[in-house]
């Protein structure tokens, strides 16, 4: 069955669904929430939260299904789902939404554009954080809170230290067009490819590497099957927690409000603890004995800056001059 007919049905199911309501007032409106990591993850951790909370907030009227792990929709098809309404509610990386059609959110990806965790929060918190959540409305997408995931580190078969380590790497990458030129300013392979698919590629040799914070590399083992890993800090990983605008329209206005109460808690929760625990897993990296760790020196992050800076001028017709100028005067 087609991706496409099976959302149908999700919809056609759900319509029906809506329409019984005032038959069984009495039962919980259902959200649906998908997302492609592991529970144990900093966002797998906050989408538990929320659902507890959610559950609790609104006394029972609301339950939360959470499906992590990719176990409904992959990378490339959740967002579809989403705005077809088979799912309520999702976490994307703030990459997905370039390929939507919002190429501001590609802001994100730029490699060094956050110095550090408080630049980088000065934009999440901030009036920019909420005019890029604004640009998902018209996609029929209301985007709820910024849930952070952390700094990248670089994992491969081979040290990467120097610039011209990468010439000819293959690299996984989300889909996204900065990723992809910063791995071309590189000399490396960009090969964009599903999460959950990444182990096995790695495993088998398709790809060579990938970029990822630590949580993530840890907790879907892609240590087991990397040699190195550089501690570089280059990029960033964040999550836009986004809903389906016509499901959340709906909602009662008493529920909503709950709702929204119940998700500022539960990112005050999930942005507290993605730096603990991506420590805690380079950590667990290390301990594993099956990946080198290298801590990048300030002269060879000045050479990787060096040789990406040509990616803020190639980038800047699609992201918007405006929004990196926006991101970058709100860093400073």
């Amino acid at each position: 069955m087609t991706l496409t007919r099976r959302m149908l049905m999700a919809t056609s199911a759900a319509a029906f669904a809506l329409t019984a309501m005032p038959l069984r007032a009495q039962e919980p409106i259902v959200i649906k929430f998908s997302h492609v990591v592991a529970p144990e993850t900093p966002k797998g951790k906050g989408a538990e939260k929320f659902k507890q909370l959610a559950e609790e907030y609104t006394d029972g009227r609301v339950t939360v299904d959470v499906y992590p792990n990719s176990q409904l929709y992959k990378d490339k098809e959740e967002l579809e789902a989403l705005q077809m309404g088979a799912v309520q509610m999702l976490a994307p990386s703030l990459a997905k939404f370039g390929p939507l059609g919002v190429g501001d959110f590609e802001v994100f990806d730029l490699p060094y554009i956050f110095p550090d965790r408080t630049a980088l929060q000065k934009v999440t918190s901030g009036e920019v954080g909420d005019a890029l959540l604004a640009k998902l409305e018209p996609k029929g997408i209301t985007g709820l809170a910024y849930w952070d995931n952390g700094f990248k580190i670089m994992t491969a078969n081979s040290p990467l230290r120097m610039p011209e380590d990468f010439l000819g790497q293959k690299m996984r990458i989300q889909s996204s067009k900065v990723l992809e030129a910063q791995f071309q300013a590189l000399g490396a392979v960009p090969q964009v490819m599903a999460f959950s698919e990444v182990y096995q590629a790695m495993q088998t040799g398709v790809v060579d590497g990938s970029e990822n914070t630590p949580s993530n590399v840890y907790t879907q083992k892609m240590h087991e099957v990397q040699k190195h890993a550089t501690v570089s800090n280059h990029g960033y990983i964040g999550y836009a927690v986004i809903v389906n605008k016509a499901f959340w329209d709906g909602l009662p206005d008493d529920v909503r409000e709950q709702l929204d109460r119940a998700m500022v808690d539960a990112s005050e929760y999930a942005n507290s603890i993605a730096q603990d625990e991506n420590a805690a897993a380079l950590q667990a990296i290390r301990d594993a004995g099956t990946t080198e760790v290298h801590e990048q020196t300030p002269e060879e992050r000045e050479a990787w800056m060096a040789e990406l800076e040509s990616v803020y001028a190639e980038m800047e017709s699609r992201i918007g001059k405006e929004t990196i100028e926006m991101v970058r005067s709100a860093t400073r």
